[in-house]
């Protein structure tokens, strides 16, 4: 079987062994994946001339596309959770941040700690989304503030997401 790990002209992703990696996801060139993280069936997290930061706590779910382009260094938070077929191209997400089903950042994008992206938004080249704030649209603006109970509901569907990550790799075995 392929590994999901690929190395490109000599640079190979660095993932800390706790982590999750679905068989069929890959993770191509300088991508580093922090404690604890999970990168869930058919996602491709791309770094071949850039630089990927992928924090502790960390879940990247179905089909999704992470990609630090030449020259960039992208860096999603600690305990930030990238939902179904998510695109992130060149921007940076913070910490305690759930970007939605569909939603595509673009290069130079910046989505503060504990914000939400909703489902299918569009955050445009250098948008700087707030901390603590829900944005929405084609192109995103920013809606209104979180609440506590939002951003606690975040680390709930995390928390889901990486229990579930445990029961896989007792499934697949390891990574």
């Amino acid at each position: 079987m392929t590994s999901s790990l690929v190395t490109y002209e000599g640079r190979k992703p660095n993932v800390h062994p706790s982590v999750f990696i679905d068989p069929c996801s890959r993770l191509i060139g300088s991508v580093n994946v922090g404690k604890g993280s999970a990168v869930f069936y058919g996602s491709v997290l791309r770094a071949e001339e850039g630089e990927l930061w992928i924090g502790e706590r960390v879940a990247i779910l179905e089909h999704c596309l992470i990609e630090a382009p030449r020259g960039v260094k992208v860096v999603v938070g600690d305990e930030a959770l990238i939902s179904h077929s998510a695109v992130v191209h060149g921007a940076n997400v913070g910490r305690r941040s759930l970007v939605g089903i569909g939603a595509i950042l673009l290069d130079g994008a910046e989505v503060g700690e504990e914000s939400i992206v909703a489902a299918g938004a569009l955050i445009p080249s250098g948008f700087k989304v707030e901390p603590r704030t829900l944005a929405a649209g084609v192109p995103a603006r920013p809606i209104r503030r979180l609440s506590e109970g939002e951003v606690e509901g975040i680390l709930r569907s995390l928390e889901e997401a990486l229990l579930k990550a445990e029961r896989y790799k007792a499934i697949f075995g390891g990574r």
